[in-house]
């Protein structure tokens, strides 16, 4: 299927483009097209405007910023999972970065453009929300900060303006984290049935901290409160794991679709929440 007619800007600076979306109520902003473009097709989105800013210079950095990570909008999926930088200090987000899509999508689409999608299945939100993002969108009238917790809002649905540009993603550096999660197609690939990501600090052999988010489960990515709240002040062993995996989709509306009924997403959250904090309590050791 061929999307509606669009007319398309390619603007060659951030101001330009800010420009344009603010003349423009309604257009769209396209980094690698990975996501926007299959929805144009089938005709679920159609904007008028098009706005490419993937000629735009300075966006596409991954840089350390002391006490944090920032991605760069342009930076593309496979960028952010061979980053040495954020396999040190934000495993969860490279491990879901290299599990994003197939080869041509990971080369393509943008970490910035999977979180402003705010796909439901999608790997990377859950990482971003377990690690304590914070996401920096831009407009003509200057820059504001959202935490990741804020940013999604429902179902591809972001906290972005009509006419904002998420600039950058603001990552804490963290030692200990991890993504898991089940591929429709099997395995890793493709978008989650059902996965989790978590990061946690440890203090004296006790849970001091813990951030931990599911995706493919409900109707946005979202945090697992229950589960937090079930493994800090632990000692983060197996009876600890098991009280955060009962509680994983505590205040979660679990959603059934054609990859399995809510009991069964329910469940899989359940297992994969385990499976990450494992991980995760594994490597602050």
């Amino acid at each position: 299927m061929f999307p509606r007619e669009f007319e398309y800007v390619a603007p060659s600076s951030l101001d330009e483009a800010l420009g344009t979306l603010a003349s423009n109520p309604g257009a769209k902003v396209m980094s690698g097209g990975m996501s926007l473009i299959p929805l144009m097709k089938l005709r679920l989105f159609s904007p008028e405007l098009v706005v490419d800013i993937a000629r735009i210079d300075g966006l596409d950095a991954i840089e350390d910023r002391g006490d944090h990570i920032a991605i760069g909008a342009l930076v593309r999926h496979e960028e952010t999972a061979a980053s040495p930088l954020v396999q040190e200090h934000a495993a969860a987000l490279a491990s879901a970065a290299a599990w994003t899509g197939d080869r041509q999508v990971r080369a393509r689409g943008t970490t910035c453009g999977a979180m402003a999608h705010a796909d439901i299945a999608a790997d990377q939100p859950a990482a971003a929300l377990a690690l304590g993002a914070t996401m920096v969108a831009a407009s003509s009238g200057g820059t504001r900060e959202i935490a990741a917790a804020d940013f999604f809002v429902d179902t591809l649905t972001s906290a972005l303006e009509t006419n904002e540009i998420l600039t950058e993603v603001r990552i804490p550096k963290s030692s200990a984290s991890a993504y898991d999660k089940l591929g429709r197609r099997g395995g890793h690939t493709d978008y989650a049935v059902a996965g989790a990501a978590a990061s946690v600090a440890m203090s004296g052999g006790t849970v001091s901290s813990a951030g931990i988010a599911l995706t493919g489960v409900g109707t946005k990515p979202t945090l697992a409160a229950g589960s937090v709240e079930a493994i800090v002040g632990t000692d983060g062993g197996a009876d600890a794991i098991a009280g955060a995996v009962a509680r994983a989709t505590e205040g979660v509306t679990v959603l059934e679709d054609l990859y399995g009924s809510a009991e069964y997403k329910a469940h899989l959250a359940g297992v994969y929440v385990g499976r990450a904090l494992e991980q995760a309590i594994a490597a602050s050791h």
